[in-house]
């Protein structure tokens, strides 16, 4: 199977993931804020840590589970581009503190999720210096 199909089936699973993830948030607790664009970064970022770990940490010549998981699967459950949009929504309806509170948490909590699956991934996998 070449890459791109890799990372379309990944792409596939991850938007559905997404789609339900924001179906659920949405249900849970309503359309004033987007709960479920910032779980997914916060969420995706955690799992990203993990996958980089376990990579480089235990699978040799991991080019399609790289291209599957992190570019396909990760890549359509996180919603960088939906982000960007949310903040920019917010902006315009001059709702600054919400928006402050959206990006500096989409951010910092969405890289020490990262850092988290990281740690957690080195912990059980084995230690190494690099992430990938």
């Amino acid at each position: 199977m070449s890459g791109i199909l890799y990372v379309a089936l990944g792409g596939a699973l991850g938007a559905s993931a997404r789609h339900v993830l924001g179906v659920g948030t949405l249900k849970a607790f309503g359309p004033g804020y987007p709960h479920g664009t910032m779980a997914a970064n916060v969420i995706g970022g955690f799992l990203m840590g993990i996958l980089a770990g376990w990579l480089a940490l235990k699978v040799s010549g991991h080019t399609n589970l790289r291209l599957f998981l992190g570019v396909g699967l990760l890549g359509g459950f996180t919603t960088f581009s939906a982000f960007s949009l949310d903040a920019v929504l917010m902006y315009e309806k001059k709702a600054y503190g919400a928006l402050l509170g959206y990006v500096g948490g989409s951010v910092i909590l969405s890289i020490g999720a990262l850092m988290m699956g990281l740690i957690l991934a080195r912990k059980v996998f084995g230690s190494s210096a690099g992430v990938m």
